[in-house]
């Protein structure tokens, strides 16, 4: 498996970590490469091993937003990111900034009460 060391700067991700990223099981991120034509990880050939760039990254968190998030059946999913794909990168680019505000909130709020 082609990895960078630099694990803030890496090339592929390993299924695993694609998972605990997203917050889904491997097997959901299975059967969403069968459900989204748009969702293709890099496979090595000899073993088979899915190889995830940040590319596919960001296509697995459209996908979680609209099915997890939002209540999405699969088939509506897929043909809201086929109809409105520019819509869709737009929400996805504003979800992930708002979680990032999350979640420097949630550290600023630890570091408070571990002062009080």
């Amino acid at each position: 498996m082609v990895l960078n060391p630099n694990k803030d700067n890496k090339l592929y991700y390993s299924i695993k970590e694609v998972a605990q990223m997203v917050g889904v099981n491997e097997s959901t991120l299975r059967f969403w490469e069968k459900e989204f034509p748009a969702l293709k990880p890099k496979t090595v050939a000899s073993t088979k091993v899915r190889q995830y760039s940040e590319a596919d990254i960001q296509q697995i968190k459209i996908i979680h937003n609209l099915i997890k998030v939002r209540g999405f059946k699969i088939a509506a999913a897929r043909k809201y990111m086929h109809e409105n794909r520019q819509n869709v990168d737009k929400s996805a680019e504003i979800i992930e900034a708002l979680t990032d505000v999350r979640d420097q909130l949630k550290e600023l709020k630890a570091k408070l009460d571990a002062i009080v």
